[in-house]
């Protein structure tokens, strides 16, 4: 019949049908269930490498970047050089400190932002005065023939 489900005995590592409690998909009493490939043949199976964080000392694998239990940076990049280390402050390879190397360029961003904000100014000015010839009969062009004063007096 079409809408008749034959019920057949739970398979060993099905979804339904489990045992034991708390076994999982893929897994059997004797044998749990694993995250990682397993391995071929023939190949040694070495454990992750693993380093102590220095504020919690929780262990963490070598390739993390901060620990997942306190949060704190396990590895610095070099802003510079883009070279990877365990200590912050200043490079092991290129010497370079970090936070003076960050100021560095955050202060030349803001140099050409202010440079081009400048500019931006100047040509909307032009902009507006070149629009209100109609109303003030040119006159709003002639701010453009005073010289400039300094702002930051």
């Amino acid at each position: 019949m079409a809408g008749d489900v034959t019920k057949s005995p739970a398979q060993p590592g099905s979804l339904s049908g489990s045992s034991k409690p708390g076994v999982t998909a893929g897994a059997t009493a004797d044998r749990p269930a694993t995250l990682s490939a397993p391995a071929r043949p023939g190949e040694p199976t070495t454990p992750p490498r693993m380093v102590k964080c220095p504020k919690c000392g929780a262990d963490e694998r070598e390739v993390a970047r901060f620990c997942r239990r306190c949060h704190m940076t396990l590895r610095y990049t070099c802003p510079a050089c883009k070279h990877e280390q365990r200590k912050g402050g200043s490079c092991e390879k290129c010497g370079v400190d970090f936070l003076k190397y960050i100021v560095a360029v955050v202060d030349a961003k803001k140099d050409s932002r202010d440079v081009a904000q400048e500019r931006f100014d100047r040509r909307s000015g032009l902009v507006k005065n070149v629009l209100m010839i109609p109303l003030t009969g040119g006159l709003s062009l002639l701010s453009l023939l005073r010289p400039k004063r300094d702002k930051s007096k």
